[in-house]
């Protein structure tokens, strides 16, 4: 749900929702109309709407009405991308996983912390794997997040806030 969308938006319409609708079967049955209504804050309300139908549907039919816990099969349900993925993974069970979204991706790489140098959060992640040990994987993804959208924004970064500038390109420009 939060592509495109701050999570300050999405996490309480979310939390409403599951509270509301706590499992797959609540979903199915849901008019796609009523359910855009309820997503209207978030960005591609309508796309996302219909994922939640689709994807509870799916959950029901091939995994039981449970939500997988390997990457394959989360990629395989729509609007699910790897970073989602990851997320679920790290935060829901707890298993080793670098989600990258465009903070992580932006601040690994060559413009800042220099530790990857590559074009797309994929390849992002696949280095990442190889260089961050795989006990720290999970913290990835929250800290960097937060200092990308407290400190190290794109656009008039706070450097002089920064406590890891030392090791950061942009502020040695």
């Amino acid at each position: 749900m939060s592509a495109r969308s701050k999570d300050s938006t999405v996490i309480p319409i979310v939390r409403k929702l599951f509270k509301e609708y706590p499992s797959p079967e609540d979903f199915i049955n849901i008019d796609v109309t009523f359910l855009e209504k309820k997503l209207y804050q978030i960005g591609f309300y309508r796309v996302k709407a219909r994922n939640v139908i689709e994807l509870s549907k799916i959950l029901i039919e091939k995994f039981n009405g449970q939500v997988p816990d390997n990457i394959h099969n989360l990629i395989s349900l729509p609007g699910v991308g790897r970073k989602t993925a990851n997320c679920i993974l790290c935060y829901v069970f707890n298993k080793p996983a670098i989600a990258v979204d465009i903070h992580v991706h932006r601040i690994t790489n060559s413009g800042r912390l220099n530790w990857v140098n590559t074009k797309i959060p994929e390849s992002t992640e696949q280095e990442l794997m190889k260089i961050v040990p795989k006990q720290n994987w999970n913290d990835i993804n929250r800290l960097i997040v937060d200092h990308g959208q407290r400190i190290c924004s794109p656009v008039k970064p706070k450097c002089e806030m920064c406590t890891i500038k030392e090791f950061c390109k942009f502020n040695k420009n």
